[in-house]
């Protein structure tokens, strides 16, 4: 039985505690979160986001340059994600995520530019929690799992 395949992975980063972005080629993915990461064990519900190529399309088009990793993802897609039903299972390398909620916006992208929150409201990123522990890779597919 095959898999339908909606993207790719682009790009993998973790949060440290001094709130620096670290670009990564894999990611360890635990039912607590992502290792590695200042949120890991903090909100399951949370410990994932998901941002897409196209949230940063958005902003250059309007004129805003930000470099990938500033929307705060985990895992940077290039599919449109933000349509995606909360409890949708996706299977990434060896993992297996479930879509939980959309990202609210926070306060850290009018830091950016006092334009982002309002372009980005619903295409920031959405949130995703660990259904079963794996490894992630950029490249990797990313697949629904039924």
């Amino acid at each position: 039985m095959s898999k339908k395949v909606l993207g790719s992975v682009v790009e993998l980063f973790v949060s440290k505690e001094d709130k620096i972005r670290e670009q990564k080629e894999a990611l360890t993915l635990e039912l607590d979160g992502v290792c590695e990461d200042r949120f890991k064990g903090k909100d399951i519900t949370r410990s994932i986001l998901i941002v897409s190529l196209k949230s940063y399309e958005m902003a250059k088009q309007k004129g805003i340059d930000i470099t990938k990793g500033e929307l705060g993802e985990n895992i940077l897609v290039d599919f449109d994600p933000y349509a995606l039903e909360g409890g949708t299972k996706l299977r990434i390398g060896s993992a297996v995520i479930e879509i939980s909620q959309r990202s609210s916006l926070c306060s850290s992208l009018s830091k950016i530019n006092n334009k982002l929150p309002k372009l980005l409201k619903d295409k920031r990123g959405i949130f995703a929690k660990v259904i079963c522990d794996g490894q992630v890779s950029v490249g990797d597919d990313i697949s629904l799992n039924s």
